[in-house]
């Protein structure tokens, strides 16, 4: 089995080339990607860049502004939907996909399961999002099965809090949001009684910093006394999972769960067995940020978890100089039993871009992370559509400010993207993606990467006038008779420096004393060097460079 590497896309965003990039604009104005954007030619692209997983952002239908109730999709209320293109975290019906995506709506799903085909055909793994916690305000299901009852449905609104309800109310009170003046009106908005909206915010009157346009899902918790009720088992429990495996059965190959630790683990216990029990290889990723939870979600079911809390933050410290290299080393072993669980990334759609002003200002900067986060594990890496580019997020394109990161909410394209696809790349933006495909392609090529040992180097090399820890991180990865050294520079300036290598990484991975040559496999430049106990290994590197040092028959 090969390395996972996950490419997100942004799929509205992906493949649109409508340049117009109007702040706040409708659809008409700035278009939009399609599922027909990803023909064989792009997908093949994409996999030639070392990508095994395509999760697609944004596939099942949320809400939006965009109005589609000609085709029998009913409309969205203006107040409770954020952006003109809307949240695709809002869902607004489980079973149907973004007719935003569809260049016929009324075919939408089609062109969907003609997407799962070719990504299957191009030898790639589609995920998509499952979004478990909460649902649009104004959801409603039009294409549900025959025989599904809605969302609310059989729900006693009476009740605050009822096991067998799938929602939680304000009874006797009316919902009283943040309303949205972005377009200078005041929009009436009635929900009577008022539910509980998405971030657990309990009450009927939630701010602009909340959740707003949501609505909490029951999964049996009463969140008054923190107790669960899960038998008999709650209805919400019997509708998400079936919805689960209606994505399984049109081909999906795993979901990523928004906010995974935000719906009980015992709902995960029962649906990752019910799913797994008729799709063994389908895979669970999960949105958890609590570290002490961790363990509890692996135990029940998921493959993979974020490791914001700890990789990512620690990475995004040394590569803006806010901390030292070796932070790394604290960063992987406080995960380590369970490190082949973890999901390493730099830029996510919730991330800000590396490149963006609020975070390293240039793509080139994060090349040393990005080099250790894809290469010191068994476990997967994940890159977001436009990094390997650069792309900076520094827009402001409606709902979404001017904060680094690159719009969920408004309809927009993304100008490396765009530029990608007409070859009017810079030659920093080529050189980028030139690594990231180089170091891609090695994670999945070279054995020592996919499933090799790893040894930590940074104990062995304390900060000397030869190698300056704050600033340089080292490790090795070795299966069978091949053996590669990693060095990365987290400075702003070329350095020379010499990695020892310790007795112990010797004895440990077997390591053969010996003269060899060893291959750089970013540059194909070819060292000699003595592999000695306690020797050092002497080398330059670039600022915000790396090397990748393999030797053969050791």
């Amino acid at each position: 089995m090969s390395k996972i590497i996950v490419y997100q896309i942004f799929t509205r965003l992906f493949g649109n080339r409508n340049t117009t990039r109007k702040e706040n604009g409708a659809i008409a104005e700035n278009g939009c990607g399609k599922f027909a954007d990803f023909d064989a030619s792009v997908l093949k692209k994409i996999r030639e860049m070392g990508i095994t997983h395509v999760w697609y952002t944004g596939v099942i239908r949320h809400a939006t502004k965009t109005d589609y109730t000609n085709f029998g999709i009913p409309a969205q209320h203006r107040a409770v939907v954020k952006g003109n293109a809307g949240s695709p975290y809002a869902i607004t019906d489980y079973y149907d996909v973004d007719p935003d995506l569809a260049t016929n709506v009324k075919k939408r799903m089609a062109e969907f399961e003609a997407l799962v085909v070719r990504t299957h055909r191009a030898k790639l793994k589609m995920i998509i999002d499952f979004v478990p916690n909460h649902v649009a305000r104004q959801y409603k299901s039009v294409c549900r099965p025959e025989g599904v009852k809605d969302f609310g449905e059989d729900d006693n609104v009476e009740e605050g809090f009822n096991p067998q309800n799938n929602f939680y109310y304000c009874p006797g009170c009316s919902f009283e949001p943040y309303i949205d003046k972005q377009a200078g009106e005041r929009y009436a908005y009635t929900e009577i009684p008022a539910k509980a909206t998405g971030n657990d915010h309990f009450d009927n009157h939630p701010s602009i910093n909340d959740w707003y346009e949501t609505v909490k899902l029951n999964y049996g918790v009463d969140y008054w006394t923190r107790i669960g009720h899960f038998d008999p088992i709650p209805d919400t429990w019997l509708k998400m999972t079936d919805i689960l495996l209606f994505w399984a059965d049109k081909g999906v190959d795993g979901v990523r769960c928004d906010m995974a630790e935000m719906v009980p683990a015992a709902f995960w216990s029962y649906a990752t067995a019910k799913v797994k029990e008729k799709y063994p290889d389908f895979i669970f990723i999960g949105e958890v940020y609590n570290p002490a939870e961790y363990r509890t979600y692996i135990h029940c079911g998921f493959d993979y978890l974020y490791d914001k809390v700890g990789m990512y933050d620690v990475m995004r410290a040394v590569t803006c100089h806010h901390c030292g290299a070796q932070a790394i080393t604290g960063a992987w072993q406080a995960t380590d039993d369970i490190r082949s669980h973890m999901l390493y990334f730099l830029e996510n759609h919730d991330e800000q871009r590396v490149a963006s002003d609020f975070f390293a200002g240039n793509g080139c900067k994060g090349i040393p992370a990005f080099v250790v986060s894809a290469l010191m594990g068994t476990n997967p890496f994940m890159l977001y559509f436009g990094e390997e580019y650069g792309e900076r997020g520094m827009d402001k394109e409606g709902f979404s400010g001017y904060d680094g990161r690159t719009t969920i909410f408004d309809y927009w394209s993304v100008d490396t993207i765009c530029r990608a696809s007409w070859n009017s790349l810079s030659d920093e933006e080529k050189y980028l993606k030139n690594v990231h495909a180089r170091v891609l392609t090695i994670a999945n090529k070279e054995k020592a990467f996919s499933k090799g040992q790893f040894y930590d180097l940074m104990y062995a090399n304390p900060w000397t006038d030869k190698f300056n820890a704050e600033r340089q991180y080292a490790f090795l990865r070795k299966a069978d008779k091949e053996m590669i050294l990693v060095v990365v520079n987290f400075d702003d300036c070329d350095r020379h420096t010499e990695v020892r290598i310790p007795a112990h990484a010797f004895d440990f991975l077997k390591i053969i004393e010996k003269k060899a040559t060893a291959t750089d496999l970013l540059t194909g430049e070819n060292f000699d060097a003595w592999l000695v106990k306690d020797g050092t290994i002497a080398m330059t590197i670039a600022k915000r460079g790396a090397r990748i040092l393999k030797f053969a028959q050791v």
